[in-house]
């Protein structure tokens, strides 16, 4: 790959995105853009600004994206009820394409011939980036240091911060516990005290959720509205997408709710054990499973159900703006045409639970299937011309085996 002439790179404003381009202004001599995504993540971000400032950054873009990240990109992925290996709702591979495709439309307007990230050569986020960013541009120039540079431990990082005149937070010069990956859907922790997947994860590890033993005593109830398929409103007062999920994290995290202890296939091969936190995820999962259970027809249920770990697996290994993802949701979101309706929570003590579900395009009918009088709604001889249909296979399959002995 020739040298680059400018590089837009994805800026944390923390020490590894500061030593990258610096890195970046000294291995290649290029000009750098850095952009800094307000995805939810709940730090002050002007910070990245004049360190980037100071870093010598020739353009800075710092952009809420938060509307546009649940708009966009969280909401279709739950109208498939999206989980990773069944249990995992995806919280950090969802965020890796909207940066993507910041980077590479920053990169268009800015002239710029290459992108840069700082996903080490270990974990999904290097191939999310990347696939991502080759969808969008073909022709775009990825660089990620991680892969090329000769800093292999914290002390060259370090050393290489102080001789560069890096500023180094004192927090920093020491082994972190964990890392830690956050945006509006989730909390991801990884690393050192949490890489022995035999041993309890400590407490202090939870930053979005209180400890369930410690949740209210007192069960809290929360409505969700629905329209095809997305969540609208919270106790019918309407919202918009980010503001729902930002008051869904609050409820959840108060009691407890969508903590993941999980040991996960990772797409490069090996297995890594994460925490994760997903309150309002956790809401929004089982509030859409209740109303789909009263709006969407069995078949359409089933073949959704069928579909989603395809689904899911696209989106964990980076194929958000692949065909084979695109064909899934056009599918998938015709499916949520009449999912609309409300559902009602119980919030107790790290769990929600559906007690209630309604809705004017209701498919569940009380009259066939009461146990009292139905008047006529379902008349049960028809079960057995159903049955004796349906059974046949299985007599001609079970008069072949009794003939055979």
């Amino acid at each position: 790959m020739s040298a680059p002439k400018k590089v837009v790179l994805a800026y944390s404003g923390g020490l590894d995105t500061s030593i990258i381009l610096k890195w970046l202004q000294t291995e290649y001599g290029c000009e750098v853009v850095t952009f800094t995504a307000d995805l939810g993540q709940g730090e002050e971000l002007e910070p990245a600004r004049a360190k980037a400032e100071l870093m010598g950054a020739s353009s800075i873009y710092i952009e809420d994206v938060r509307e546009e990240f649940v708009r966009d990109f969280v909401f279709p992925m739950f109208r498939a009820n999206a989980l990773y290996e069944g249990l995992y709702l995806l919280g950090t591979s969802i965020a890796r394409p909207l940066i993507s495709k910041r980077l590479v439309e920053i990169a268009q307007l800015e002239g710029a011939d290459a992108v840069a990230h700082g996903a080490t050569g270990k974990g999904n986020d290097q191939v999310r980036f990347e696939l991502a960013a080759y969808a969008l541009n073909p022709d775009i120039k990825v660089i990620a240091p991680w892969r090329e540079w000769d800093l292999t431990s914290r002390t060259k990082l370090i050393d290489f911060a102080e001789k560069n005149q890096i500023p180094i937070a004192k927090d920093k010069r020491g082994e972190a516990p964990f890392s830690v990956d956050a945006n509006l859907l989730h909390t991801s922790s990884e690393g050192k005290v949490l890489e022995d997947p035999a041993v309890e994860a400590p407490d202090y590890v939870y930053q979005r959720t209180v400890n369930p033993e410690d949740a209210p005593d007192t069960p809290e109830y929360v409505e969700i509205g629905f329209r095809a398929g997305d969540a609208v409103s919270i106790n019918g007062v309407d919202m918009s997408p980010a503001t729902i999920l930002t008051e869904l994290n609050g409820l959840g995290g108060q009691h407890g709710i969508g903590r993941l202890d999980l040991v996960e296939g990772r797409f490069v091969g090996m297995k890594s054990r994460g925490i994760y936190e997903t309150p309002g995820g956790t809401l929004l999962l089982e509030a859409h499973r209740a109303i789909e259970s009263i709006t969407l027809d069995r078949g359409a249920a089933h073949l959704k159900d069928e579909l989603m770990p395809k689904y899911a697996e696209l989106i964990y290994n980076g194929f958000w703006f692949s065909p084979e993802r695109e064909m899934l949701q056009a599918l998938i979101d015709k499916s949520q045409e009449h999912v609309t309706g409300t559902v009602r929570l119980k919030l107790y003590k790290g769990s929600a639970c559906t007690v209630g579900r309604w809705s004017d395009y209701s498919l569940y009918s009380e009259a066939h299937v009461t146990f009292e009088d139905d008047a006529g709604a379902y008349d049960q001889k028809d079960a057995a011309g159903f049955i004796q249909l349906n059974a046949l296979r299985l007599k001609l399959l079970a008069a072949r085996k009794n003939q055979i002995r």
